[in-house]
């Protein structure tokens, strides 16, 4: 058993209960109701069944789980084609936090788990392992070897080993069920508003601040770098933004997020200007919010044209902040 309890997070009050793998489970984990899923983005259909979980969880008076996988299957199975993640284990995880899970039991998707029957699953997971109560899936939902196991199986299992099946309450917004591809195609667009209206709440990605190459503050723009150890982003191009994790109150600022052009720069990075800030935050854990696109990441013919075209994007990030009523 594992319990995240950190002040690398941006809450350093943050606690909840990670099971890293099967063998972290002991008898205290017997006896639970559970989901299974990827819950990239833990968006507004993924807080449904959370609700759902949750509400079950208190019926029964017993824990609720949340079963994830780590690499997500699409990773494992076609890793050069799986787009790109909304949020990657850390925060997902905070997420979850926020919506009040407590428990989540994360799978380590490898060959083994892969090519498990789906039999085997319900056997080695779902009862020897947690002792489910009860499940809640997707109609759509399939597990084990090449897919064989459904909602069907799992409903027939239940029957057998006694443990209810329920199915997943489906979350409509603009008369289209949510999901974590709605929300990549938000963010492909620069739709912040409507990529935020899907998840909830504003799209945000953490990581840690490190050294740089110094290059914002020859330019009078000293910039927060932070390395998102994920190798394709969901998001690209320049942006208003907030940041959270240094002050009580956010951060207002710019940013870049791309391989930086006018550099030939191939590392994925996300290079924040703060307004009005001097501090020095190397090491800081931060979350940074993204409240606008401004423009799509271009090649600059000189320094001068760089920070030209900065100086236009500072001032109309705060133009956009004055209109939200977020004074700076």
């Amino acid at each position: 058993m594992v319990t995240i309890l950190s002040t690398r997070l941006p809450n350093p009050q943050l606690n909840m209960e990670f099971i890293r793998n099967l063998s972290q489970l002991r008898h205290l984990h017997q006896g639970c109701v559970a989901t299974i899923g990827n819950f990239d983005g833990v968006h507004l259909g993924h807080q449904a069944v959370l609700q759902q979980l949750a509400m079950i969880s208190q019926n029964w008076q017993l824990p609720a789980v949340v079963i994830i996988f780590e690499p997500q299957p699409q990773e494992f199975f076609a890793p050069d084609k799986v787009p790109a993640r909304l949020t990657r284990l850390r925060e997902k995880l905070m997420a979850m936090h926020r919506y009040g899970v407590e428990r989540v039991l994360c799978l380590h998707f490898d060959n083994k788990l892969a090519t498990i029957s789906a039999e085997d699953f319900i056997q080695q997971v779902l009862i020897k392992a947690l002792g489910v109560r009860h499940l809640v899936v997707g109609d759509d939902f399939h597990f084990g070897k090449k897919r064989q196991g459904n909602f069907a199986t799992l409903q027939q299992a239940g029957k057998q080993y006694g443990f209810q099946v329920e199915s997943q309450q489906t979350f409509i917004l603009g008369n289209e069920r949510v999901s974590s591809t709605r929300v990549r195609q938000a963010l492909e667009q620069g739709d912040m508003q409507g990529a935020k209206k899907l998840l909830g709440r504003p799209y945000t990605l953490c990581g840690r601040v490190r050294y740089g190459e110094q290059r914002g503050r020859t330019i009078g723009f000293p910039t927060a770098n932070i390395f998102l150890h994920r190798q394709v982003s969901p998001l690209h191009g320049v942006f208003a933004t907030m940041l959270q994790g240094i002050t009580e109150k956010p951060l207002t600022g710019i940013a870049n997020l791309g391989t930086r052009p006018t550099f030939d720069d191939n590392q994925l990075l996300l290079e924040v200007h703060l307004f009005d800030f001097d501090k020095t935050i190397y090491g800081h854990y931060v979350e940074v919010e993204f409240a606008h696109k401004l423009r799509e990441e271009q090649r600059f013919s000189s320094f001068d044209a760089l920070k030209k075209q900065i100086e236009k994007d500072v001032q109309l990030a705060k133009a956009l902040f004055f209109k939200d009523k977020m004074f700076y």
